[in-house]
């Protein structure tokens, strides 16, 4: 079966698909607990397509699709690009976003995959065998809008991420794919990040950022929508999502049941206090170039990401528990393998 994957990835929490541009590029601690070295990956080790790759038996990392290896690669390719947003950078622009985003947007990937396609037969013949895992994608959306000199309303923020993403997976639908797995936002509000910069009221029953969280679930609850249209629509592909909202809802609510000590505080971090984050001396920057001697007791890694071992954690409970994932990882795979 693994020699015949295709894994399409788009996902906010890693860095493997991106430009020349060194901006881009992660430098240590990045990548210090399993590969010993900055592997361009937003955390200190493996993410959870690595976890995917590892379930899938599949002989290696999959190669970013800008690098030489994509173009002899057989058990899959990684399309991702940190910080890529679901809507086009266009439409940031117009609205005078002052800061330099990442360009790419989840079409940007699309064109990439489309032009997979088109330099490798072997590829575009084995679109509907393949596995597609679509990352969670729309985060940037939101933070990105709340610095553009014009206000968004966050409902058409929403709608346009989410209508853009629905667009996406008709496409790969009109190319063939029948197993596709979709993944949620995670709590935003739980990240660092944003509860240092969130008002100390502004709390849910968990200490993280209420509103925040809020506007994560809403996003989570109008793809949901999307899909289940696509499910009645394309009835002979297999639509999973994987609910990470769900998955980290449960770890925060009781971190020690999944052996972490440190649901809150920054691993690669700085200044100490409740989350060990400042916003302008982050994880890599010459002001932090050390991260906490035990990053498997923490759920976040630099304020944004998470780390290894909570990737681990999450992965179990998208591959092998099936509360997490609708309908299971394992209905999907058995539907791949019987070929319907």
């Amino acid at each position: 079966m693994a020699a015949r994957v295709i894994l399409l990835l788009i996902l906010l929490i890693a860095c493997v698909a991106v430009p020349a541009a060194a901006a881009f590029e992660t430098v240590p601690p990045y990548g210090a607990t399993f590969f010993h070295r900055s592997t361009n990956r937003y955390s200190d080790g493996r993410l959870v397509v690595d976890f995917l790759a590892d379930r899938l038996a599949l002989p290696g990392f999959l190669p970013p699709y800008l690098s030489p290896a994509a173009a002899n690669a057989t058990h899959g390719v990684n399309f991702a690009v940190a910080g890529a947003t679901a809507i086009e950078h266009e439409f940031f622009a117009r609205n005078n976003l002052s800061v330099d985003i990442t360009p790419q947007s989840i079409m940007t990937e699309l064109a990439w995959f489309e032009a997979h396609l088109r330099r490798s037969p072997a590829a575009a013949r084995a679109v509907g065998d393949a596995l597609f895992w679509v990352g969670e994608i729309g985060a940037n959306d939101y933070a990105y809008s709340f610095m553009a000199a014009t206000t968004i309303p966050q409902d058409q923020i929403r709608n346009m991420a989410v209508d853009r993403l629905t667009t996406f997976i008709e496409a790969l639908l009109k190319k063939g794919a029948k197993y596709i797995i979709v993944q949620g936002l995670p709590l935003t509000g739980c990240l660092p990040l944003t509860m240092t910069l969130a008002r100390p009221e502004d709390r849910d029953n968990i200490s993280c950022a209420a509103t925040v969280n809020q506007q994560s679930h809403a996003h989570n609850r109008r793809l949901q929508a999307s899909l289940r249209r696509l499910r009645r629509q394309h009835p002979a592909a297999v639509i999973a999502y994987a609910d990470y909202y769900a998955a980290h809802l449960a770890v925060m609510a009781a971190p020690a049941r999944y052996g972490f000590t440190e649901p809150f505080k920054t691993c690669c971090g700085a200044g100490g206090g409740a989350y060990n984050f400042e916003i302008f001396s982050t994880c890599g920057s010459p002001e932090v170039t050390t991260a906490c001697a035990q990053p498997a007791k923490y759920v976040n890694w630099d304020g944004v990401h998470m780390t290894e071992a909570m990737y681990r954690v999450v992965a179990g409970m998208f591959f092998q528990d099936g509360r997490y994932c609708h309908p299971p990882f394992s209905t999907l795979l058995a539907r791949r393998n019987k070929g319907n």
